[in-house]
């Protein structure tokens, strides 16, 4: 088994948050974020509102981790990627 590059700057896996509706293409980013070989910690979510709630630690959310990356779909059910555009800032 390959060996994942840590990022020497956190000294952690980087938190990346996925937010993407479509099973094949949650799959095809996971495969890609395996080929890379960067650690990391994957959350999954899949809509803008899940996203927002997980942002905020809201709900099952309140134990999130706070992302480093976050990965956005565009063209999502419910508060789509365009709309955060225009969002406000997202607060603690």
């Amino acid at each position: 088994m390959s060996e994942q590059v840590m990022n020497p700057q956190l000294g952690r896996p980087i938190e990346i948050l996925l937010v993407e509706d479509s099973p094949s293409d949650t799959d095809l980013t996971v495969a890609a974020l395996a080929a890379a070989k960067v650690a990391n910690r994957l959350s999954i979510v899949e809509d803008g509102v899940q996203a927002m709630e997980f942002l905020r630690r809201q709900g099952v959310y309140a134990q999130a981790p706070r992302p480093d990356l976050i990965l956005l779909d565009l063209n999502l059910p419910r508060t789509g990627g365009k709309c955060w555009r225009s969002s406000r800032r997202i607060t603690a």
